[in-house]
């Protein structure tokens, strides 16, 4: 097994546990949506210490946010800091996003600059232009990064700002986070809005450039007319089964079926707020939202999108939820938490999921599409 991974007990023979090392090395393994890969633990209590003196000399949550990442990839790029790469490497992952976060001017050139950086620094770390750069990236025993984006509202109302964004390399862009904007309603909004007239041509440009439509934070209406106007397949990065458990994050059965006719897939998220309501929720019951999409809508739709863990450490999420969170559209009835789902604390227990596919009987063949060439397929037809 991998150094650094806490394996769940999911009861698997030794030679179970053999084959899941060896599908896992073998396989190409896309995380479709995080915050990481690294975590809380990754950061020395002299990092913490750092990080939270500047919070108390600035009282600006944001601006600390800021500063906890250019540090990190300083020290990373200076050799003080080998947790990225290192945590890459037990992953197993082969391709992740980076966030451009276009929620404002300032936030688009935090994430774009922070994402060159990378890309310009780390020779272990390929910039994903065509789905072939992740077989190369698998080929040559590198990762890749995708550049994609929550928010849309730094485009404005100039959809040639969406060219730019192409040209610099914006692979996936979500329509909405939760709230309503000029494009439609989120899925945490009083109203049940679809797609506007300007969210209509924000969907037929994204089309033509190769921006693959992402839902993942998208209303009921608003997801099913993406669905119904997208030329081009149409994913959810990051969500759940409504059925399951009910929660505002979550997608009805009608939008997971319309976003796999759509040729999309859809990518299951492990915080345990959004899928349970239990106070301790383990990877099963992430299994549980699998399982229930498989029969669905099929396998072929199915893909992972952990929305975790946040590359910060541990205070910063917990007052994030406080200050930034209700802007963003959650609610106290949302459970947004410090809480995290037994059996994946972070990217290196990856081989979790894995394991946890063959448990659950899936084969081989079900595996590899799951854990990532589901969403290859998508890249393939939208990024030609």
């Amino acid at each position: 097994m991998r150094e650094g991974s806490d394996l769940y007990n999911y009861g698997l023979t030794e030679t179970q546990e053999k084959h899941a090392v060896r599908l896992h090395e073998e396989s190409i393994i896309i995380n479709m949506l995080s915050l990481g890969p690294i975590g809380p633990k990754a950061f020395t209590e002299d990092m913490i210490k750092q990080t939270m003196e500047h919070y108390k000399k600035h009282r600006n949550l944001q601006k600390t946010t800021v500063m906890i990442r250019s540090m990190i990839l300083h020290k990373a790029i200076c050799g003080e800091f080998t947790a990225i790469k290192d945590w890459w490497d037990i992953s197993g992952l082969t391709a992740c996003n980076l966030e451009a976060g276009l929620l404002s001017p300032e936030s688009m050139m935090h994430g774009l600059s922070q994402a060159t950086l990378q890309f310009d620094y780390f020779d272990w770390l390929i910039k994903v232009k065509t789905a072939d750069d992740i077989r190369r990236a698998k080929n040559e025993g590198k990762h890749a990064a995708f550049l994609n984006s929550q928010f849309i509202d730094a485009i404005g109302q100039d959809l040639d700002n969406l060219n730019m964004l192409k040209d610099f390399g914006l692979k996936v862009l979500q329509l909405t986070y939760n709230n309503m904007n000029t494009l439609g309603a989120g899925c945490t909004e009083r109203t049940d809005a679809g797609i506007s007239n300007f969210g209509l041509k924000v969907i037929e440009r994204m089309n033509k450039l190769g921006i693959i439509v992402d839902t993942g934070h998208c209303g009921r209406q608003t997801t099913l007319d993406a669905c119904s106007i997208s030329s081009s397949p149409v994913i959810a990065s990051h969500t759940s089964a409504k059925s399951i458990y009910k929660h505002d994050r979550g997608k009805y059965d009608e939008e997971l079926m319309a976003i796999a006719r759509s040729g999309g897939v859809i990518g299951v998220y492990i915080l345990p707020f959004f899928i349970s309501g239990e106070d301790e929720v383990t990877i099963q019951t992430f299994l549980d939202h699998i399982d229930y999409l498989v029969k669905l809508v099929g396998y072929e739709h199915v893909g992972i999108g952990t929305d975790s863990p946040f590359s910060l450490p541990e205070w910063v999420p917990d007052m994030n939820r406080k200050l930034i969170a209700p802007q963003v559209g959650f609610r106290p009835e949302h459970g947004l938490s410090a809480k995290r789902t037994k059996g994946f604390d972070d990217h290196r227990d990856f081989i979790n999921f894995t394991r946890g596919f063959i448990s659950r009987g899936y084969s081989d063949e079900q595996i590899k599409a799951m854990l990532g060439e589901n969403w290859l397929r998508v890249m393939d037809t939208v990024w030609k």
